[in-house]
Order: structure tokens, then sequence, then C-alpha cells
């Protein structure tokens, strides 16, 4: 008997144009990816954005995910804000319930959270922040999962009843110590160098840092739709993985194929 075949998520931040101003070719990246992350407004996205790119993401047969984020349209949300746990949770449910009527409209179904730009780094670092999320995931639907760098604010997190997930970076430097480096304005990567970190994140369950290497469990790996080559980029991520007997699915399905792992076996069953 054969064995099963590895299974990875590729997931892309998406819909974050905004009025006339256009920022990427989400159509064009679909073919590559399993999961979309679609801005709700904060950062970017637009409401006839946010209906197009669910629309096109349900047709493609991707899991989508609300990319929640600080208010703050004039630095793409990459800008950290003081902002409270109360404040936070509102803001989240706010966007959660902006996206999820869309998705409903067009027919699908919502399959996770992701934060974007500096309020991923601060929920990463910070339980308060990470829990008010939760918080807000809890009163929308606790079947979604919850996308991080990592598991440190598992506990956080789980005290919702909502699951956190790793997940893995392909075209973002790491430090270390294990954290993101952030890039304002994202430049181009050598499609060639992240397909072979995201097929490292497959295969050996490792990323590059700046002076190493850190073990991850992630079943998921990011790129970013902004990025100038993102389409050629994605295109040799799929590649490379599939010519590897690592197939490219979404994320609930790379999760329902794991025991689960540890690191998200701790949340609510599925």
């Amino acid at each position: 008997m054969s064995a099963a075949p590895r299974l990875l998520d590729v997931n892309v931040d998406m819909g974050e144009s905004f009025g006339r101003w256009r920022l990427g070719d989400d159509a064009a990246l679909m073919p590559y990816i399993s999961s979309a992350n679609i801005a709700c407004g904060f950062h970017a996205g637009d409401p006839t954005t946010m209906r197009e790119t669910v629309g096109h993401a349900v047709a493609h047969g991707l899991q989508i995910g609300a990319h929640v984020a600080l208010p703050d349209l004039l630095g793409f949300g990459r800008r950290r804000m003081a902002v409270g746990a109360e404040e936070l949770r509102d803001y989240c449910l706010f966007q959660l319930g902006a996206l999820r009527a869309f998705v409903e409209a067009e027919g699908g179904e919502l399959g996770h959270v992701k934060p974007h730009g500096a309020l991923y780094v601060m929920c990463s670092a910070d339980p308060e922040l990470a829990g008010a999320v939760a918080a807000a995931i809890a009163e929308t639907d606790l079947s979604l999962d919850f996308l991080l760098l990592n598991t440190d604010t598992n506990a956080a997190v789980g005290a919702h009843g909502v699951r956190l997930v790793p997940e893995a970076f392909a075209d973002l430097e790491y430090e270390a110590d294990g954290s993101l480096i952030i890039e304002r304005a994202k430049r181009p990567w050598d499609p060639e160098r992240v397909a072979a970190r995201a097929l490292r994140v497959a295969e050996e369950g490792l990323v590059e840092t700046r002076g190493g290497v850190l073990a991850t469990e992630a079943p998921t790996v990011c790129l970013h739709g902004d990025a100038p080559n993102a389409v050629a980029t994605a295109r040799a991520v799929h590649a490379r993985l599939e010519a590897a007997g690592v197939r490219v699915t979404r994320l609930r399905e790379v999760l329902a194929s794991r025991c689960p792992p540890a690191s998200v076996a701790d949340g609510p069953p599925r």
C-alpha cells in the first residue's frame, strides 16, 4: 500500500486593494495556493474588493480567512498602535462580521482568522492581545482557527475555546530568536529560494533564521500577495512542492490529516 501524500497549505494575504488603488493580482495567484487571507477594511480592502476577492476564492475552492488588522489605512497596517484588549476585540469582531457577510453572500464558508502586519507581531508577543482576538473569534464562530507565528500564546487563545495554529513564512526573514522581520514595503524574493524554503518546512519541519534554523510544526506556509513578483513566486512554490510529492491543499484538510500535532491538540475538537 502506498503512503498517504504529504500535505501542506499555502496561504496568501489578499484583497488588499482599496477604491481605485490596486495592489497585487489575486486572481492570477489563486490557482497556485490553497487558502486566502482576505483584508477586512482596516488596513486595506473595501466592500467591492472584499466581495470580488471572496467570489474568486470560492470559485477556486480556497479556504477563506479573515485578515484582521489595526485601523491603519495610511500605514497599511504595518505600524504599531497603542490599543487595549477590549478595543482590539471589538475591532476584530467588526471585521469578522463584515467579511463573514460577504463569504455567506457568495456561498462560501469562513475557515480561519489571521492578524495582519503589526497586529500579527503584537499578538505573537502579547498573550493579552492574542486573547482579545480569540475572544472575537469565540463570539463569531468557535470552528474558526487562529493563525499565528508560534504557540507561545496558546494558553490565552485556548482559554476562549479557540484553536491556535502555527504557520511558517517562506518569503520573510526570521531573527535568530524566531521573530519575524516585517518589511514595510514587500520586496521581491528569488522564487526558487522561496520554493526551497517552503519545501523545507514540508519535508524537514525547519525554517531558516539569521544564524541558524528553527523547528516548526506549521501545517501552513504564508506567501505575500503584495510582492512585486508574487505570481511567479507562488507558481514556483506550487511546482516545487508538487514535484516533491507534497500536495497543496486547504488548511483544514491538512489539520484533519494529522493526528493532530501537539501544537494544536489543546484546541476544541473539529
